[in-house]
């Protein structure tokens, strides 16, 4: 295990908030004028997707027609469409080292046409390319960079989905170093397809490696055919769970 991992929680226990940080949100959202105090958006939400050479061209497609249909079930569309701040919605896939491609820019979810435009866009991608391995730590530094440049958010929420542990490139301690993930969650999404063989099981590295900061949890989908069940389940938690439940709506 690295040393980022060392001290994370088990897979279903996730991290309360800091008394200090929730304190912030509420002061943000109380205090007036609202438009020059309060951030834009409830949740800023990038969805990162392996296309590495693990994942052949069905298996990429039940990841792209699954996320997409996800995002449009109805639990999905009443949790992104919730009374409050809209949520800030970008997507990528990754693969080997700078290979991220965004399959969606920054969108903001504020009617239910823009989450169907949004599904239609991710449905409609094409994988830019098959034949790099895993390169977790790049993908972490990609979607860190994509947060801090994006819309200015109460939270801040990377969602990793993968096969495989990271082989390419530098590993997820390095990018928890080099890049501020302050204020950033990752949450991650394991594909148990029964071809992976390592030292340690792809739930235990998920867990020990790559999930990141307050409220972090672990989803796993028993095979590319459970994607679309397992990234509804993560889609609902992450959009309605403790962190977003505890914040008012705006008045």
């Amino acid at each position: 295990m690295g040393q980022h991992g060392k001290h994370r929680p088990l897979v279903n226990r996730p991290r309360t908030i800091p008394g200090a940080v929730l304190a912030a949100a509420w002061l943000a959202a109380a205090a007036p004028p609202a438009s020059a105090q309060q951030p834009g958006c409830r949740l800023a939400l990038v969805l990162a997707t392996d296309i590495s050479a693990s994942v052949d061209a069905r298996e990429d497609a039940l990841q792209r027609g699954g996320l997409a249909a996800a995002l449009i079930a109805p639990e999905i569309r009443h949790a992104f469409l919730s009374p409050g701040r809209p949520v800030a919605l970008a997507a990528y896939e990754w693969s080997g080292k700078r290979s991220p491609v965004m399959l969606l820019d920054w969108r903001m979810i504020r009617h239910e046409a823009d989450l169907v435009a949004a599904a239609e866009t991710i449905a409609g991608s094409t994988r830019s390319r098959d034949d790099l391995p895993t390169a977790i730590g790049e993908a972490l530094g990609f979607g860190n960079t994509l947060l801090r440049s994006g819309p200015d958010c109460l939270l801040r929420t990377l969602d990793v989905s993968g096969d495989g542990i990271n082989n390419h490139g530098y590993p997820p301690a390095s990018a928890y170093r080099a890049f501020d993930f302050e204020e950033i969650t990752v949450n991650g999404l394991v594909i148990n397809a029964g071809d992976f063989e390592g030292e340690v099981s792809l739930v235990d590295y998920y867990r020990d490696e790559v999930l990141h900061g307050p409220g972090a949890f672990l989803e796993v989908a028993q095979g590319f055919e459970d994607f679309e069940r397992a990234m509804r389940r993560k889609l609902l938690r992450e959009l309605s769970g403790p962190q977003l439940s505890a914040l008012p709506a705006r008045p």
